[in-house]
């Protein structure tokens, strides 16, 4: 089980990191495209080429990791790519951070300690197909709600002449990207699980190909949330949604349980809350500090404030962090986070 999640970390790590190089290597390069001048650029920029290795080498030992533990172990922890990139960008990019960003940090390092010794006693039991077919469709329903609830709101602001989005148009972008993302990770495994029960190993890159298919969309979906929306919202709702619906489609498609130690249950639940909440804290971070009277911000920031391109950059990243976005960037190499970390270079 720690070698899944210290492969999980390594992927997410990659992952974001990967995703910041390839940004940082884009300043000074031309847009992306077929062109050999435009291509011959990026291969010779180290930055981003340093960056694409990684993101490429995220990919393979996320799904390494899908493959070797249950997929509500793997999701949540995935989620730790955030605090790691923040870690990153303090040291490498010299990015500013404050105290509220160093607990969130903490809270999701114990969470993950709390992940990986609860799911050393998680056991998963054989897949039933007949949940499938109710997995198809419970998710197909959710999304007609949710799409069909966006269009009343949109409908709702054209009628009124407003151009801004509403909160709830930003919840559920966020949501539809991150249990888009979630579910990817859980078609994946699917596949890894189906060859261990003697099923044809065909079905392991045809289940890949369909997570790759989910990602793309959910990635679609992030980024019309993200350019008309607040990053904050549609990153935080991204983050959550891609965790629990992780968590919540590998135990009901999959099989995977809670350990029946009550030991072990009570550390994977406060694993994954502490995650979810060290993930929220540290993207809605520079809002909370704005709201707090002078004299305690003084207290908590740690130099001159924290950098703002950090914050901007840090609440786009979720998605990043989730095994989905790792398969969706080796297609498509975008940046799940938006405009710092999220366009394809």
């Amino acid at each position: 089980m720690w070698v899944s999640i210290c492969l999980t970390l390594m992927a997410t790590a990659g992952n974001n990191i990967g995703k910041v190089l390839q940004k940082k290597g884009t300043v000074a390069l031309p847009p992306l495209s077929l062109k050999f001048k435009v291509l011959k650029a990026y291969i010779f920029n180290k930055s981003w080429i340093i960056g694409f290795v990684m993101d490429m080498l995220g990919a393979v030992l996320m799904l390494k990791a899908l493959s070797l533990a249950p997929v509500s172990i793997i999701q949540p922890v995935s989620g730790c790519g955030l605090a790691i990139l923040a870690i990153f960008s303090h040291f490498y990019l010299r990015e500013v951070m404050n105290a509220l960003d160093w607990i969130a940090i903490v809270l999701a390092g114990i969470g993950t300690l709390g992940v990986g010794l609860g799911g050393e006693e998680q056991t998963v039991t054989v897949v039933s197909l007949l949940r499938l077919p109710w997995l198809v469709v419970s998710i197909s329903v959710l999304f007609v709600l949710l799409n069909s609830w966006l269009r009343i709101y949109k409908s709702k602001r054209r009628d009124q002449e407003l151009i801004n989005y509403e909160v709830v148009e930003e919840i559920i972008s966020g949501l539809e990207s991150g249990i888009l993302f979630g579910l990817a990770s859980v078609i994946s495994k699917l596949g890894f699980v189906f060859s261990n029960q003697g099923f044809p190993e065909i079905l392991v890159p045809f289940c890949i190909s369909i997570s790759i298919g989910c990602s793309t969309v959910g990635f679609v979906c992030q980024t019309r949330g993200l350019k008309h929306g607040r990053a904050i919202v549609v990153s935080t709702c991204t983050a959550v949604a891609s965790i629990v619906t992780g968590v919540l489609a590998g135990m009901f498609a999959l099989g995977e349980s809670l350990p029946s130690a009550s030991g072990a249950r009570f550390s994977l639940l406060l694993g994954w809350v502490f995650i979810i909440s060290g993930v929220i804290l540290l993207v809605c971070s520079t809002r909370i500090m704005s709201s707090v009277p002078r004299p305690l911000q003084h207290l908590l920031r740690r130099g001159h404030g924290s950098n703002q391109s950090l914050r901007r950059s840090a609440s786009m990243r979720p998605k990043d962090t989730s095994p989905s976005a790792v398969i969706h960037s080796s297609t498509l190499h975008h940046l799940m986070a938006s405009p710092v970390v999220k366009e394809k270079p």
